[in-house]
């Protein structure tokens, strides 16, 4: 698994959902930062093999792309990322700090851990002080209490509650929930992130991403971020 020096995300826009090449290629051509790649998931089908997750990955660089899944066993996604050539993980389930710390002890991985708005007990700050030192950075997100869901959910949540994320967070902390070219600059604004997170709102009827939307997504969130964000960046692996 490789190394490397810190990864510094102030002011970047994930998009997550890729389902091909071409269409990596897009989102990539659009000033996408990090392609995400949900894999080995709860409730959504996902959106390409795990075969074609690493042929994807393999072709534009699996340094722009982040494995996202529920997998919970850290032998499992130990073994996961290999195949997948990844390793930049954001864990969606709800794994303890201690499994974390396990696949940090093991691997060099850079590890983003969910905090999902109406799913997750812990407050911010416990949570914050629960997983600060095992992780690299944190992801908000929407449960949706109808399908179960922690993610892609096309809904947004209270951005009060990443905003005090954000404000006791040692970790950068990204934005996901509900996120569309319309409301990606006001979240900003309110929650002050260092990072966004788009998947259902920058597609079309079909599900595939949409040039436009991916395009209008990225140039709303690169205002947002002018006005409001200073640094942060990655922590070492350990």
């Amino acid at each position: 698994m490789r190394t490397g020096p810190d990864l510094a995300i102030a002011g970047l826009v994930q998009v997550a959902g890729i389902r091909s090449l071409a269409e990596a290629r897009m989102v990539r051509a659009c000033g996408v930062d990090f392609l995400g790649f949900p894999l080995r998931l709860s409730v959504h089908d996902p959106d390409t093999t795990e075969d074609d997750a690493r042929s994807i990955m393999a072709a534009v660089g699996p340094q722009n792309c982040v494995l996202i899944t529920y997998e919970t066993d850290p032998y499992s996604l130990l073994a996961f990322c290999r195949f997948l050539g990844v390793d930049i993980v954001q864990l969606h389930a709800d794994v303890p700090p201690e499994t974390i710390r396990l696949i940090k002890a093991r691997a060099a991985l850079r590890i983003i851990k969910s905090y999902v708005v109406g799913r997750d007990s812990l407050s911010p700050k416990d949570f914050v002080r629960a997983y600060a030192v095992s992780c690299d950075a944190f992801i908000t997100d929407t449960f949706d209490p109808v399908s179960g869901a922690s993610g892609a959910t096309g809904k947004t949540h209270d951005w009060t509650v990443s905003a005090e994320l954000v404000r006791c967070s040692t970790r950068p902390v990204i934005l996901a929930g509900g996120l569309d070219p319309d409301n990606v600059r006001e979240a900003i604004r309110i929650v002050r992130p260092a990072a966004v997170d788009a998947h259902t709102g920058v597609e079309a009827p079909d599900g595939s991403k949409d040039e436009t939307l991916v395009r209008s997504f990225v140039q709303e969130a690169r205002v947002g971020f002018a006005h409001v964000l200073d640094h942060a960046q990655w922590g070492r692996p350990r």
